[in-house]
């Protein structure tokens, strides 16, 4: 058996083929069982999210495979596969381990350790669990793409730091003020940045959130989702004393906020720190505010400065993961090779005793003066003609499953003895048994 992926991603399509492509999460069934329903498919599972959509499948024919599945994606959504071609990719075998366990571990994500996608598969196999699509092989392999992404969290510092210019505000934030309890922070602008970081700064303790905006009826609103109170535009600059944090993001074509104003709000505040961050171009706030004491403030290029240190440091941290992933690649091929090794050894065997003893039947039932001596001496002789029969290819399956090839060796074994498949599919795996947290 073989794993086999069959995909597309934001690294080889743009969002217009993505979308063209997406399934949507409250229609699963049909497309799960229409790939079940492929000759050459045993188990499915589909993932599908704004970035990626891929076709997770257990297969005798991975060859055979790739292509139905990737004529599906075509049919199922109305496109020529020409269209599709040269935006897929597929893999099977080890290269199809390595691909989902590095999926999973956000080392294949746009922002490399987002959480996202981890809980996105979980929710793919979720769907595939109720509509009994996987089974023992699918089960056990994202159960086992769970941990490994666990171990990547717990084991690498790969998502410990602020990759998104709002994040890394809050990051800033927590390093003026240790702590951002009983903190008020002021949007300028109600736009999505600031929607984000206020999200942000909510999330991470900041007790009361204050809106302003030229359209005060959006600067309510914003302020209604965050329980905070919208501030009229004109007379925003009358609050700032109150405020430890401002984020300002307008489209104003000049500055805002002054170097002057901001010094009278500094004796106001009897200079305690004040935090702004200002992420408009052009920018609302005057540079030559920083020269004040006890104002720390940041322009976009600042922060994306912080945002490009960071991902340096997540590429870092990702080497360590890739090695977490090779060497759990390797174990999961052992054990997916064994799953068939040891039963076909047995079915092989089981088969050449059903001759032997037939043959032996047949051969015996002509020789009635034969006494209990000779007959267990014929019997103790064909005995020993299997066992050394099986003893060489028994000694081959074992040692090339240790090295990777053994699916080539149990599949001619299988074809050329006509021996019954091995693997007991699992029709129903426990969608809640997720050991890995």
């Amino acid at each position: 058996m073989n794993i086999v992926i069959v995909g597309l991603s934001h690294k080889t399509a743009p969002i217009e083929i993505r979308e063209k492509v997406a399934f949507p999460p409250t229609a699963m069934e049909a497309p799960l069982q229409q790939i079940l329903g492929l000759p050459s498919i045993s188990e499915v599972v589909i993932v599908s999210t704004c970035n990626r959509v891929e076709l997770y499948a257990i297969s005798r024919q991975p060859d055979a495979a790739i292509i139905e599945m990737k004529q599906f994606l075509a049919d199922f959504h109305n496109l020529k596969l020409e269209v599709l071609q040269d935006h897929l990719y597929d893999f099977e075998g080890e290269g199809a381990i390595q691909h989902v366990l590095r999926v999973a571990a956000s080392l294949d994500s746009m922002i490399i350790g987002e959480p996202q996608i981890l809980g996105q598969i979980k929710t793919a196999y979720g769907y595939a669990c109720e509509y009994k699509t996987v089974g023992l092989i699918l089960n056990r392999f994202l159960h086992k793409a769970f941990s490994v992404a666990k171990r990547v969290r717990t084991e690498t510092a790969i998502a410990s730091s602020a990759v998104s210019v709002s994040f890394a505000a809050v990051e800033l934030a927590r390093k003026i003020f240790d702590s951002l309890e009983n903190k008020t922070v002021m949007l300028i602008g109600a736009g999505e940045m600031c929607e984000l970081a206020a999200k942000h700064f909510v999330n991470n303790g900041v007790s009361k959130v204050l809106v302003t905006n030229r359209t005060f009826s959006r600067a309510e609103k914003l302020a209604e989702a965050f329980g905070g109170v919208a501030v009229s535009f004109d007379n925003f600059r009358e609050q700032l004393h109150r405020v430890d944090i401002v984020l300002s993001s307008t489209g104003a074509s000049d500055y805002i906020l002054s170097a002057k104003k901001l010094k009278e709000v500094c004796k106001e505040r009897r200079y305690k720190p004040m935090f702004l961050i200002d992420i408009a171009v052009p920018r609302d706030i005057d540079p030559a505010a920083n020269k004040l004491d006890s104002i720390y403030l940041y322009d976009v290029d600042d922060l994306q400065g912080v945002v490009q240190a960071n991902l340096k440091g997540r590429q870092k941290e990702a080497a360590k993961a890739e090695l977490i992933i090779n060497k759990e690649v390797g174990q999961f091929q052992n054990w997916l090779s064994s799953l068939e090794v040891k039963p076909t050894i047995v079915a092989l065997r089981r088969q050449l005793e059903q001759v032997r003893q037939a043959e032996m039947a047949k051969t015996l039932s002509h020789l009635n003066k034969l006494n209990d001596k000779e007959r267990a001496a014929i019997e103790s002789m064909t005995c020993a003609i299997v066992n050394k029969i099986l003893h060489h290819p028994t000694h081959v399956l074992k040692q090339t499953n240790n090295g990777g090839d053994g699916n080539l060796y149990i599949d001619a074994v299988r074809t050329l003895f006509d021996l019954p498949d091995p693997v007991e599919q699992n029709p129903n795996p426990n969608p809640n048994l997720d050991k890995s947290d």
